[in-house]
């Protein structure tokens, strides 16, 4: 592992010097596309070099440690050791930093994500449950300042959710919402339980990457366009209009629908951006399926309706199931703590792929 590891690393190295020139380059400057997709890989080469610069320096800091905790000295060499265990601890989290930085990057990791968020079995519990992990992302995409576009906002009875659609844009975010995709389940005393017993909810969470007309081609005779009337709140126009639409992509069955626009041509536009990406993720995750068949990914399964997180309430406790990690302090990670879980899942999916 250590030795792909520093091969990796001289390889971006060497990456990170010819970017530097291309981006002086006058012909780049002149070609706006190329300049935007150089910056974006020289961004990510940075946190390499930056990374790569403090990892030499700590080697020399700990062959220097090692050599006084093995001197004649015991008070200096007690000491010595407290600060190699200090630098190796330092040394493995660089590691696992560099890891994911180190893989092959997906070009599909820098496009913005549509994020699904949908209630399962449960009731109107589990519409509650899906409100709080729409704040949740709200909270986690405010930290990482991005920024959101709602699609659909449903309401539910209680101030639940009964679906929410928005877009996410900003640096990498597709790359890293990708790992919350599946089925997050929640055991807790509901507000309607009387008796107080725990129960155990279910919402569903897709996310998309933000698919481009040339990703996916949509045939017009493949669609069927139906439009109603909206329902629920609305503006002046919305529930007065047939503004809402209802899309049916014919050869998969796919069927999105929209009302939150103001007109029907927004709506429509707005259905067309959802469908698009869902068929693009529909391509992606034949394609995953075949793949984790061909690797038994330990972090992808390719099933989206598969359990990868735990909410326990009463005790809690988050756990993700993908890589056994927990964490007992569930009102920080509703409140869009989520690194801890995506770091781990980063991890786990840069040593498969650089061990496979």
């Amino acid at each position: 592992m250590l030795s792909h590891l520093h091969d990796r690393i001289a390889d971006a190295l060497l990456r990170a010097e010819e970017v530097d020139r291309l981006l002086s380059d006058p012909d780049t400057v002149r070609d706006s596309q190329k300049l935007a997709s150089l910056g974006r890989e020289h961004r990510h080469l940075a946190a390499i070099v930056t990374r790569s610069k403090r990892l030499d320096k700590l080697e020399l800091e700990l062959a220097e440690s090692r050599e006084m905790a093995n001197g004649d000295d015991a008070e200096f060499a007690t000491e010595a050791k407290a600060e190699v265990d200090r630098l190796e601890t330092e040394q493995k989290n660089l590691h696992d930093e560099l890891l994911p930085l180190l893989i092959p990057r997906d070009p599909l990791d820098d496009r913005p994500a549509i994020v699904e968020i949908k209630p399962g079995t449960g009731g109107d519990e589990a519409a509650l449950f899906a409100a709080d992990l729409y704040r949740m992302y709200t909270r986690f995409i405010e930290r990482r300042g991005w920024r959101v576009e709602t699609i659909t906002h449903s309401a539910g009875t209680l101030h639940g959710v009964k679906e929410a659609v928005f877009k996410v844009i900003g640096d990498g975010v597709f790359g890293i919402l990708r790992w919350e995709a599946g089925v997050h389940r929640v055991q807790r005393v509901p507000a309607t339980e009387n008796a107080g017993r725990i129960h155990t909810s279910a919402v569903s969470v897709g996310v998309l990457p933000e698919a481009e007309e040339v990703d996916v081609r949509i045939d017009d005779k493949d669609l069927r366009i139906d439009v109603f009337r909206s329902s629920g709140p609305g503006g002046q126009s919305v529930n007065t209009t047939d503004s809402a639409v209802r899309i049916t992509h014919l050869p998969t069955g796919l069927v999105v629908s929209q009302q939150d626009q103001k007109s029907q041509l927004q709506n429509k536009m707005k259905g067309m951006e959802v469908l698009r990406s869902r068929l693009l993720d529909l391509r992606l995750s034949e394609q995953e399926a075949e793949r984790s068949r061909q690797r038994k990914s330990q972090v992808l399964t390719g099933d989206r309706s598969a359990k990868i997180r735990t909410y326990n309430y009463p005790q809690g406790r988050v756990t993700d199931h993908r890589v056994g990690v927990t964490i007992y302090d569930i009102d920080r990670v509703m409140d869009g703590d989520l690194k801890p879980f995506l770091d781990a899942l980063a991890l786990a999916n840069a040593e498969e792929a650089l061990t496979a």
